[in-house]
């Protein structure tokens, strides 16, 4: 890691109406537009599906650094965050943050460890971090069969 603090750049680019391009120095632009609670199409990424996404992003990655760190083996985390948006005192905000986490190890791995990097993956999110949004983690881990290639004999 680079020593801090880091400083990151975006760029938003819009006209009275259509989308707003979104770019950052290296990247592909993406695009933004009203979701269709505010009257957009919903065809396009919106600030709040953004604002979920980053959330769910920065909890698999941080899970990646936690699991790598502790050696624990997974084969694919999916990550739904599910954000409420409300009006308090007068301002709308997103107020509640549900992270629904689904793990999936070999089915001869203890869970507990798994339990506890996702825990701890959670609360090292430092984009949920940053919000004042409440929070919760809901879990699944599911054991199966590792996906190994067969042995072969050579004859």
């Amino acid at each position: 890691m680079h020593p801090l603090p880091h400083v990151y750049t975006a760029v938003a680019d819009g006209a009275d109406s259509g989308a707003v391009a979104l770019s950052s120095d290296r990247l592909m632009p993406i695009f933004a537009a009203p979701p269709p609670e505010f009257g957009g199409e919903g065809k396009q990424w919106s600030p709040e599906g953004l604002l979920c996404a980053a959330v769910a992003s920065c909890f698999i990655l941080s899970f990646r650094a936690v699991a790598r760190a502790a050696r624990l083996e997974w084969q694919d985390l999916e990550c739904r965050v599910n954000g409420t948006l409300e009006r308090q005192d007068g301002v709308l905000r997103f107020t509640h943050l549900v992270v629904f986490a689904t793990l999936t190890v070999d089915s001869e791995q203890d869970t507990t460890k798994y339990l506890r990097a996702l825990e701890q993956a959670e609360r090292g999110c430092l984009i949920a971090n940053s919000l004042s949004a409440a929070r919760e983690l809901k879990i699944d881990i599911e054991a199966r069969a590792s996906v190994r290639s067969p042995l072969r004999v050579a004859r």
